[in-house]
This record gives structure tokens, C-alpha cells and sequence, in this order.
């Protein structure tokens, strides 16, 4: 069987070239994603993968941060175009290798963003879209955002969703950025989840039932919490006096726990064997696909692949499931032709 992986980040020579002669020096996770060889140098991309024989693929993501981080709307544009360029060049180029790429969104462009994805999927055949779970600390349920989750749901084509949180979020309401790093441990899963349940609540999904978006990082918090996430939840309003919150839950087609079930997750989880065993008992098993977060681990790539496969293969299920888990499921959802 094939394993494609679903959700790795890379930066082509032409997009890579092109940010660093906007940006001229990376800084902070800019130049953590730089810093990786893999991430910008094609050959080493192959030395890894070789080491996972020719039944291993990718699909092709631009790494983080969002471009907003570091670009305006019509500069975003630019960037979004030459990184789709160049990630369909290279699928066109390695088919075996590169099954697909995904186009990255450029949300902090709604005059274009339509017509960018449109772009992406119709004319350079990619599998769906990444975004990122807000827009310059806007939350994705506004009305802004919404012609571009219009135009996906016309597509069938999935949405793949990265958390993006930096230090300047801080821990404590009375300190001024986070510390430790806790902004991207415990700030990405929460960005993830915070994300889904604004989606769930605002009816993101009873306007469009047929949406389909893909978790990075085994869905985030949602699966640990199915307890606070579904009967936690049923309370929505017993803790709040300035508005009703039990009419937004109760005005939900279906309960509110079904949906956040109907969300895909990947398998990125940096080595833990429990959060993938947690995301498949959630979302079940024809809605989690194999991912390993490559390049970002301690050896630059092989590492997190290496160790995502060795979970897979020795975790307790049919070998029906792990197939669905390694190829069948992106097969279907992304409509790969291997």
C-alpha cells in the first residue's frame, strides 16, 4: 500500500526565493522553517524519503507562518502564486513523489481569495486549500470569510487547517508575550480546537454540510475533551447571563457533538502513540490519514516520519484500517490518482 502523507511543509526554490527577497532576513518560526534543509533543498527531501521506499509520498503544503505574518494583502498574492506554481511544477515533475499539492489560502485578501482558490484548484489541480485557524486575530466565522468557504463546499475539494499563535499571545493577561514556547505547545492544539468549535457553533456546517476540513495534529484538544466538548457543551448557557447561548446551540440541525465528529484528522503528533489512538476513536477510522509534520524534528525530516509509521504499524488494528489510515482515505477524500 501507499503512504502519503498528507500534511509536510516545504518551500520551493522559486517561493523560498521570492520571501526572502521581500522579508531579507528570516526571524523567529520564519527562520526555524528555513533553518531545515529539507524544507528548502529538494535533494535532501529525496535522501529522506528514500529511506521510506517508493510506496512513500507527499503532499505538498507551504510551511508556516501565514503570510500575513510577514506580507500585506496584495504582496500575499504574489507569495500565494509562486508557491502554488512551483509546489504543481513539482508534482508535475515527480508524480510518483508529489501526488498533489494544496494551495495556501490568502484570507487577509478577501477580494482575491475566491478567486486565488478557484485558481488553485481549477487551473493547477490542487487537492484542496490550507488555512490557518485565524486571519491577522480574526476569527474564521466572521462574514468576510465566508464566499471562501462557499467556494470550497462548491468544490468538494478539502480545507486543510494549521493552528498559527505566536509569543505575541501571551499566557497571562498581564504579562506581554507568552513564555517558554507555551504559545506553540499548548497554543496550537487550543487555536486548533477554538477554531473547530467557531466553525460548529456559528452553523458553519448546516450552511454547508458538504465542507470538508482536515485537523492538522489529531484534531487538536477535541479528542482528549470529548467529555467537556459533547455533555460539557450541553450546558452551553448555564455559565453565561449576558446572552443566550443555549438558543446557538439549539438552533444547531444536529447535536452539537456530530459535527465536531465530522471533522478529518491527520496523524502529525509529534511521536504519541495515545493522541493518534484518540483522533481514530473520535472521528473513526475513514476520517484520520496518515501525517508526519515532516521537516520539523530534531533530525530534519526522517524523524517524525519514521516514528509516525512505527506507531501505525504496530498499533492494534485491522489491517483494513491501517490501509484506510496510510492510502485509502486521501485516495478518497482527495481524489488522488496513484
Amino acid at each position: 500500500m501507499k503512504k502519503i502523507d498528507i500534511f509536510n511543509h516545504i518551500w520551493p526554490k522559486p517561493f523560498h526565493d521570492a520571501l526572502i527577497a521581500h522579508v531579507g532576513e528570516t526571524t523567529d518560526i520564519t527562520r526555524r522553517s528555513e533553518a531545515v534543509p529539507m524544507m528548502t533543498n529538494l535533494d535532501r527531501r529525496f535522501e529522506v524519503m528514500d529511506m521510506f521506499g517508493e510506496d512513500y509520498c507527499q503532499i505538498l503544503s507551504l510551511a508556516s507562518p501565514p503570510f500575513e505574518k510577514y506580507a500585506d494583502p496584495a504582496k500575499s498574492l504574489d507569495l500565494a502564486r509562486v508557491g502554488s506554481d512551483s509546489m504543481a511544477e513539482l508534482c508535475q515533475k515527480y508524480p510518483d513523489r508529489f501526488p498533489g499539492f494544496i494551495g495556501t489560502a490568502v484570507l487577509n485578501n478577501p477580494d482575491a481569495m475566491v478567486e486565488d482558490a478557484r485558481r488553485n484548484i481549477e487551473d493547477l489541480g490542487a487537492c484542496g486549500m490550507q488555512i490557518f485557524t485565524n486571519v491577522c486575530g480574526k476569527p474564521l466565522d466572521l462574514p468576510e470569510f465566508a464566499p471562501f468557504f462557499e467556494y470550497m463546499a462548491s468544490t468538494g475539494k478539502a480545507i486543510w487547517m494549521h493552528p498559527a499563535r505566536g509569543a505575541n499571545f501571551p499566557d497571562y493577561l498581564t504579562e506581554d508575550q507568552s513564555e517558554y514556547e507555551i504559545w506553540w505547545t499548548f497554543g496550537w492544539p487550543y487555536e486548533t480546537s477554538a477554531a473547530m468549535a467557531r466553525m460548529v457553533f456559528s452553523g458553519l456546517f448546516d450552511r454547508h454540510p458538504d465542507l470538508q476540513v482536515i485537523t492538522h495534529h489529531a484534531g487538536g484538544m477535541i479528542p482528549f475533551f470529548e467529555g467537556r466538548v459533547g455533555a460539557g457543551w450541553d450546558q452551553m448557557g448555564a455559565r453565561t447571563t449576558d446572552r443566550d447561548l443555549a438558543a446557538v446551540r439549539k438552533a444547531l440541525k444536529k447535536p452539537h457533538l456530530e459535527y465536531f465528529k465530522a471533522f478529518h484528522a491527520d496523524t502529525a503528533s509529534f511521536g504519541s502513540e495515545k493522541a493518534i489512538a484518540h483522533a481514530v476513536e473520535f472521528f473513526g477510522e475513514d476520517r484520520v490519514m496518515f501525517a508526519s509534520d515532516a521537516p520539523f524534528d530534531p533530525e530534519g525530516g526522517p524523524m517524525y516520519i519514521r516514528d509516525t509509521i512505527n506507531i501505525l504499524d504496530r498499533m492494534e488494528m485491522s489491517d483494513a484500517t491501517r490501509q484506510k489510515i496510510y492510502q485509502d482515505n486521501a485516495v478518497k477524500l482527495l481524489g488522488l490518482k496513484l
